[in-house]
This record gives C-alpha cells, sequence and structure tokens, in this order.
C-alpha cells in the first residue's frame, strides 16, 4: 500500500476500454473515492488510414485491451477498479498490481513532465548528468516542447554542439 498515486496498467476485455473508464469514473462519484482514484485514461492516435483510395484520419486504440488508472492502491480502490465489469486484472505477477514508473509513464505521454530552466540562450552552463558530465558550455538553442536543450562544449579545442534533456545542464552559480 502507498499513499501516493501512481499509474497502473488494468486489462479488460477488448473493445470494452471506453466502457471499463467510464464505469471506473461512475463509481468514483459515486463512491466518493476522488482521493484514491484520480484520473482514467484510455491512450488514443490518430492515424492516417487509406480504404479505397481514400484517406481519412481516424483515431484508434493505442493499447487495445487496456486502461491507465492513476490512483492510490488501498484495498478499497483495488476492489472498485478489479470488480469493475469489463475488467479482467490488473497489469502484474498474480493479483499484485505493478505500477508504471516515471520512465515509463513519460515514455506513453500519460502526464506530461514540466521543467522550470533557470537558464537562457547565451547562459554558461555545467552538464549535471551524463557522458559529458562537469563539462562547461554555452547554452545555444533551448527547445521547452521537446524537452532538449542544445549546448556548445569545447572539446579536444573544438566548439562541439551536444543535445541534452533540459534537466541535465544547470545554471553556473
Amino acid at each position: 500500500m502507498t499513499d501516493t498515486a501512481k499509474w497502473y496498467v488494468v486489462h479488460t476485455y477488448s473493445g470494452y476500454e471506453n466502457k471499463v473508464a467510464a464505469t471506473i469514473e461512475k463509481a468514483v462519484e459515486n463512491r466518493k473515492m476522488h482521493d484514491l482514484i484520480f484520473q482514467c485514461l484510455v491512450p488514443m492516435e490518430t492515424v492516417e488510414e487509406v480504404t479505397d483510395q481514400k484517406r481519412k484520419m481516424v483515431d484508434r486504440k493505442v493499447f487495445p485491451g487496456y486502461v491507465l488508472v492513476k490512483m492510490i492502491m488501498t484495498d478499497d480502490s483495488w476492489h472498485v477498479v478489479r470488480n469493475t465489469r469489463g475488467v479482467t486484472g490488473f497489469v502484474g505477477p498474480g493479483s499484485h498490481p505493478i505500477a508504471l514508473t516515471e520512465r515509463e509513464v513519460e515514455a506513453l505521454g500519460v502526464e506530461k513532465r514540466e521543467i522550470h530552466v533557470k537558464y537562457a540562450v547565451g547562459d554558461s552552463v555545467k552538464i549535471i548528468e551524463g557522458p559529458l558530465e562537469n563539462f562547461i558550455g554555452v547554452v545555444d538553442e533551448v527547445e521547452h516542447d521537446k524537452n532538449v536543450v542544445r549546448v556548445i562544449v569545447s572539446m579536444f579545442g573544438r566548439e562541439t554542439p551536444v543535445e541534452l534533456e533540459l534537466d541535465q545542464v544547470a545554471t553556473i552559480v
């Protein structure tokens, strides 16, 4: 049992994903469990489908047969989700649900982690993580939407641009 909300993967009958998500949300409303179950999500993507020489954009499920639920795992919250019609169980060994890691959640694009940076183009920064750790460089470009910063680092007597994640560099104090 944990007191922080984590994302869990719930296996459902194929085609029941939206119904399961709606039923869980309704149960949360009816039982006033907003403090335990926060969000249900059926990850969707828009793809282009070509049929009979016609192109159209179609929404489809990224993981058919699965629903993501952000919840604090307690006996009550487990019971509500597990006993929802259409749910076959949590993903994990036996009846023990395993939460997604932060990296998995980020890779799925379920939650966007917002990083506030204290540097701008032209600032000197120190690389604090990765193979170039402790190198000093100058910020050349910051792309918040892609979580990327380009830093010009002097290596072997040459100015070399290096792409890093926003949280891999820090301002020099």
